[in-house]
């Protein structure tokens, strides 16, 4: 123990004992200093799923090895077999969400870029209509609620379209869906491919791409039960004075109603007929008019970028941003909406893989090698998916890497002078971190070691 009179500690430090405690830990908690490299191959692999092991993560895992082991880059060790576990990739749930939030590019006029989705299991109504066809404008959010079949195929619903979207605004350039059966069928393609407009698919099973339409069609939910009060089957009557009230509320991302955004006025209500004066209307003649909609289309735009901004910070906090490259191996996590008959159970495995990545798509989605028994898309989210070593178990050697855990990074031994002043606890903590990577160094480069005797 001589080298440590040669650091600067803090005399702060020495009084409580800190560098004695750390050394006594160690020194008496490790009973074997191992040097047998298969013994280093074997050790993790039996402490995290050998006998009587649960397949646990890398804290649990290391706890154990350290309780009779001790050797270099353990920890990394550790990391190593646990990441490359297919056990635990197989049976544990995702936690930590992958990708941050990517928003689509936002329009500058009204209905020229839209987003369409269906509500789908209502009761049947008189009329034999049982879902609600949802188009919303992405610049002025004003929506419109089409009564439909759930059996419509994509001639019947390319048909409302034109009859209920296209007369009122004319043709959109591009279109967000979600890739529905309807969306996919090659009559709807080849349709709107004649007409020059762009399909924006989104990743099957992921609608928070089309976020927009999924508020909607919650929005819609609520305000059909809200007025519907006893006989359920007469949403369909309903549905006209539900999209008047939707579309003349001012929307919390724009700031004005979408009537407002696309007529430049808000049509008049029972309130407004009302004999009282309770709001004057101005006449403005067609020069001031049209300027008058044009300010209020860019206060709507700053509006929406602002609010974008302020939900892609706060969407972000709990993601970290990942992003694979053709040829890298990923693990994918089930979900049991796209994967019904493997997730049917509680017990089955909770993904597959690994799988190989043959193209990015962009940030957050990707194509990969999915064999065809699977019977589904081959892009996916990368909420999905997550990286997997398929590397060696170990590396060769334990002691061929110089260091160890304790010294990863940029740490060095000049972190251990500790500035004069008060001990507190991130700055103990900080400096046990460094003197336990110096002590192992420094058992490491020794050709073996001796318990402190009493």
């Amino acid at each position: 123990m001589h080298f440590l009179a040669g650091m600067p500690y803090s005399p702060h430090l020495m009084q409580n004992c800190l560098v004695l405690n750390t050394l006594k830990n160690y020194m008496l908690k490790t009973t074997n200093f191992v040097r047998n490299i298969e013994l280093v191959r074997k050790s993790p692999l039996e402490s995290h799923g050998g006998g009587l092991m649960g397949h646990f993560g890398v804290a649990k895992t290391l706890a154990i090895l350290q309780d009779h082991f001790y050797w270099p880059r353990m920890k990394r060790d550790v990391e190593r077999i646990c990441g490359r576990c297919v056990t635990c990739r197989q049976a544990k749930s995702k936690v930590q969400p992958n990708g941050l939030y990517t928003p689509l590019p936002i329009p500058s006029e009204p209905w020229i870029d839209i987003s369409m989705d269906f509500v789908l299991g209502l009761p049947r109504t008189k009329r034999g209509r049982d879902s609600i066809f949802v188009v919303v404008d992405r610049f002025s959010k004003m929506a419109h609620f089409i009564p439909c079949h759930k059996t419509d195929d994509a001639s019947h619903v390319a048909d409302l379209f034109f009859r209920e979207i296209v007369r009122l605004h004319g043709m959109p350039r591009t279109i967000v869906s979600d890739r529905d059966a309807k969306f996919l069928s090659y009559f709807w393609k080849t349709l709107w491919c004649k007409l020059g407009t762009k399909l924006l698919f989104s990743t099957t099973c992921h609608p928070q791409t089309d976020g927009q339409t999924e508020v909607v069609n919650r929005t819609l939910s609520t305000l059909l039960r809200a007025i519907i009060r006893k006989n359920i089957k007469t949403w369909e009557e309903c549905l006209p004075h539900v999209e008047f009230a939707y579309n003349r509320a001012v929307h919390s991302a724009t700031k004005f109603s979408p009537f407002e955004i696309v007529y430049g006025f808000n049509p008049l209500t029972p309130l407004d007929l009302s004999p009282l004066p309770l709001t004057e209307h101005v006449n403005l003649d067609g020069k001031k008019k049209a300027d008058f909609v044009k300010q209020i289309h860019e206060k709507a735009r700053l509006n929406i970028e602002r609010r974008t901004e302020q939900y892609a910070t706060q969407a972000n906090k709990g993601r970290r941003q990942l992003v694979f490259e053709p040829g890298d191996w990923v693990w994918l996590h089930m979900r049991k909406e796209r994967f019904p008959a493997k997730r049917r159970s509680k017990l089955l495995p909770r993904g597959d893989g690994p799988f190989q990545v043959l193209e990015r798509i962009n940030d957050n989605a990707y194509k990969l090698d999915l064999p065809g028994e699977y019977n589904v898309s081959a892009t996916f989210n990368v909420t999905d998916l997550s990286p997997f070593d398929v590397g060696d178990d170990l590396r060769a050697n334990p002691f061929q890497e110089e260091g160890n855990d304790g010294d990863q990074g940029t740490t060095s031994k000049d972190l251990v002078q500790v500035p004069i002043g008060p001990v507190t606890r991130a700055r103990a903590k900080k400096f046990k971190d460094v003197l336990n990577g110096l002590i192992q160094e420094l058992w490491a480069q020794a050709n073996s070691w001796r318990p402190i005797e009493a």
